[in-house]
C-alpha cells in the first residue's frame, strides 16, 4: 500500500527536478558499495533498497554480479527512471511500489539497504511501522545498513521535516534485536555543492 499524501509529495519531487538534480543524488553510489565490502557481503546475498528510487546502486549492484536484488519505493516514477536506464536488465530486479510503513514484506532477505528513508519519519508509529517490516524482512543474522542526516545534518529535506540520528539514537530506535556492528560519517556533496553530514550505521539482526 502506498500512502496517497507522502506519494503526491514524492511525486512532485519528481515533477520538478530531474532524477540527477534531487539532493540525494550520486553519480556512484561509493558509501553503500563500500559498506557492502568492508562488511564482507557476497553478491550472492539477496538485498533490498528501500527508497532506493531512481539510484544508480542497483545498476553498480548488477555490475558486480549480484542477481537477487529488490528495489523499494514509494513513488512509481522513480523506479521508471530506473527501469528506462537499466534497459534489458532491469528485468533481473524485483521492483516494489510501496509505503514502507504500510508494507509487509513478502519474504526475507539478508541484507537490507536504506540511504535516506528512515530519516523522514518525524511520527513514532511511522517509525514503529517500519521497524516491523525491517523485523520481518531481514533474515536471522541479516545485515541492515542505514544512512540517515547526522545530528549536525540538515533539519529538512525536500520541503520535509526529518529525524536526525548519531550511531546511538539509531541504535536505540531499532532496538535491542539489532546489535550495532559499526558507524562511520559521510559529508554527502549535493549536485548544487552543499555538503549534508550524514551518520551511517552497520547493524545485524540477532533475535
Amino acid at each position: 500500500m502506498v500512502d496517497a499524501a507522502r506519494d503526491k509529495h514524492w511525486i512532485s519531487v519528481y515533477e520538478d527536478k530531474a532524477p540527477d538534480a534531487v539532493s540525494w543524488y550520486q553519480a556512484e553510489p561509493e558509501p553503500s558499495l563500500m559498506a557492502l565490502k568492508r562488511l564482507e557481503r557476497a553478491s550472492s546475498s539477496s538485498i533490498i533498497d528501500v527508497g532506493g528510487g531512481a539510484s544508480n546502486l542497483v545498476d553498480a549492484l548488477l555490475e558486480q554480479g549480484w542477481d537477487d536484488i529488490t528495489v523499494l519505493d514509494i513513488v512509481a516514477p522513480a523506479l521508471e527512471v530506473a527501469k528506462l536506464r537499466l534497459g534489458a536488465k532491469a528485468a533481473k530486479v524485483h521492483w516494489q511500489v510501496a509505503d514502507i510503513t504500510n508494507w509487509q514484506p513478502p519474504r526475507k532477505y539478508d541484507v537490507w539497504h536504506d540511504r535516506a528513508v528512515f530519516h523522514f519519519l518525524t511520527e513514532a508509529e511511522q517509525r514503529e511501522a517500519y521497524r516491523e517490516a525491517l523485523y520481518i524482512g531481514l533474515s536471522k543474522g541479516g545485515l541492515v545498513i542505514m544512512a540517515t542526516f547526522a545530528l549536525d545534518g540538515p533539519q529538512k529535506c525536500s520541503g520535509l521535516p526529518v529525524q536526525r540520528y548519531d550511531a546511538d539514537g539509531l541504535a536505540r530506535e531499532l532496538g535491542p534485536q539489532f546489535r550495532l556492528i559499526e558507524s562511520w560519517r559521510e559529508k554527502h556533496v549535493t549536485p548544487w555543492g552543499s555538503g549534508q553530514e550524514f551518520n551511517w550505521c552497520a547493524f545485524r539482526l540477532i533475535s
